[in-house]
């Protein structure tokens, strides 16, 4: 493989996106960064040759691969292989704060995107590493600071806040309009009909594409969008009612299922 192009495993449209240099670009194995985006900011599809830790002191962030996405609340990050092609959506005012990772500083971090749950000594230590002159010492405190952040990114849990896409564009077409509108709730015959085939047809290929059922992509999908509208501050009633629950009790069960905590207390941990 062309280690100056994206992945293999990129196959849409998306592999022609370009790479993103690194801003000010050193030698250092990890190269920290901060920048500010503005509200539904939308940065492009785009690869960088490190890897890259995508995380928000303040804001949320939607990214997305040509065949996942994840919602990345400010208690969480997004670790990002090298060579990846993604996309990100901001919403709120998103204070990001990045590492960009050689793929030697990179050895045992997953070989996919995956969201992690960030620690309050991690998140210390990002706002030091963003501080550092581009230059710095590696040799010194501050290469130590910077492997020392290293080692606590590798011991943090992952947290399923993936949503996987299709690959056929029927399917995608789909996908598309229902995330445009989860407040709605069609049977799976319904879905079928309106694509000209049966249910048990559906099933079969929406199974086989994306590795979850029809009804239990429906439900991640609201899990994930439950989760961006929390960390806007968005009631939990507010988020049940507008996302079809019958109750925010009937959410909250839900939500405590799926991740193991209630709403409220995901969002401040």
């Amino acid at each position: 493989m062309d280690n100056s192009s994206p992945s293999a495993r990129d196959t849409s449209d998306l592999v022609r996106a370009p790479e993103r240099p690194v801003l000010g670009e050193s030698s250092r194995a990890i190269v920290a960064r901060k920048t500010t985006y503005p509200n539904r900011h939308r940065i492009t599809p785009h690869w960088h040759a490190r890897a890259q830790f995508i995380f928000a002191v303040e804001g949320t962030m939607s990214v997305r691969t040509p065949r996942r996405a994840w919602i990345v609340p400010p208690s969480r990050a997004l670790w990002v292989p090298s060579r990846t092609v993604h996309e990100i959506q901001t919403y709120g005012v998103v204070e990001m704060r990045s590492l960009y990772v050689s793929d030697a500083a990179a050895q045992a971090m997953p070989l996919s995107c995956v969201v992690l749950s960030v620690t309050a000594l991690l998140r210390e230590l990002v706002v030091r590493a963003v501080a550092l002159p581009v230059r710095y010492d590696e040799d010194g405190d501050d290469g130590l600071l910077m492997r020392l952040l290293m080692a606590e990114i590798r011991r943090l849990p992952q947290c399923a806040l993936d949503l996987p896409l299709p690959e056929s564009p029927d399917l995608t077409a789909l996908c598309e309009r229902i995330l445009g509108d989860l407040s709605t709730r069609r049977p799976c015959g319904f879905e079928a009909d309106s694509m000209n085939t049966s249910s048990r047809t559906l099933y079969r290929r929406f199974l086989k594409e994306t590795g979850m059922t029809f009804a239990r992509w429906k439900q991640q999908a609201r899990l994930l969008e439950s989760i961006r509208r929390l960390a806007e501050g968005t009631p939990v009633t507010t988020v049940a009612m507008d996302l079809g629950y019958e109750s925010a009790s009937a959410f909250s069960t839900m939500f405590r299922r799926s991740l193991g905590i209630a709403p409220r207390a995901f969002i401040t941990t």
